[in-house]
């Protein structure tokens, strides 16, 4: 009960119940739902000012807040406490960013299609693009090797440090993304797709995936506010011819649905 007459054990005690009704108290009062964690600390900080101006209202209450945080961090006969102190406050903060910031390996909340299927439309740069039977047009225009050229300086330029060197999805940044960057070099991936549905996913990137393609959010940029149709178009043939495979074809789609 003393503790409790002391100005820093009415603080600490005002502060952990705080944390304890925003957290615990709030979601069982009537209507409410559980609060955030994020802001759970947000409203625990601002009960924090709150309990400070309390606690400094009056010099001699300032003062005696102070005096045990100063006995801690200065009086020789409290070292041992002093250390503990200095060792758990870091490693507890620790465990929480860590905590925090972990890939999760647990499963979905809702089913994800790793590839989503296309729109029959879809606009680039304000014109609309009908998807369907689309074909790569620069197969038919100009020298597959200028194309392969361009699609492999477009591809080391920009897709490279998430795609990686090898087209393994093993890029220099692919372990901060979840879900981890698409392996183009295997066979089961880009194979079993048209080029136009790379054209698609390339141009409109993670923003313009449907909603069977979430829950998980995909860092693909949105490519057509940085490439041109041809640019893309070229890294699409860069990716099949160095990956060693052949997309597949309007043709094939079809005789499979005869």
């Amino acid at each position: 009960m003393k503790a409790l007459r002391h100005p820093f054990g009415q603080a600490a005690l005002l502060l952990v119940g705080s944390f304890v009704f925003f957290k615990f108290g709030i979601p069982l009062l009537p209507g409410s739902a559980p609060v955030p964690n994020s802001l759970v600390l947000q409203y625990t900080a601002i009960a924090l000012v709150g309990i400070l101006i309390f606690v400094s209202d009056n010099e001699r209450k300032w003062k005696q807040f102070q005096q045990p945080i100063h006995q801690t961090l200065v009086d020789p006969d409290r070292r041992v406490l002093r250390i503990g102190l200095l060792t758990a406050v870091p490693a507890l903060m620790a465990l929480a960013v860590f905590s925090q910031t972990r890939p999760s390996i647990g499963p979905a909340v809702q089913l994800r299609s790793i590839h989503p299927a296309p729109p029959a439309t879809m606009t680039f740069g304000g014109q609309s693009v009908e998807l369907a039977g689309l074909e790569n047009p620069l197969r038919s225009r100009g020298s597959l090797e200028e194309h392969y050229a361009e699609g492999l300086r477009i591809y080391y330029q920009n897709c490279l440090p998430c795609h990686g060197d090898l087209l393994d999805g093993n890029g220099h940044f692919a372990r901060g993304y979840n879900p981890t960057p698409l392996a183009f070099d295997a066979p089961g991936t880009i194979d079993q797709l048209q080029e136009s549905f790379l054209f698609w996913r390339i141009a409109k990137g993670g923003p313009g995936l449907p909603n069977e393609g979430a829950p998980w959010n995909s860092a693909m940029p949105i490519w057509e506010r940085f490439l041109t149709e041809d640019e893309i178009w070229s890294v699409i043939i860069f990716l099949y011819e160095q990956a060693g495979l052949e997309p597949r074809t309007w043709e094939a789609e079809g005789a499979e649905h005869e």
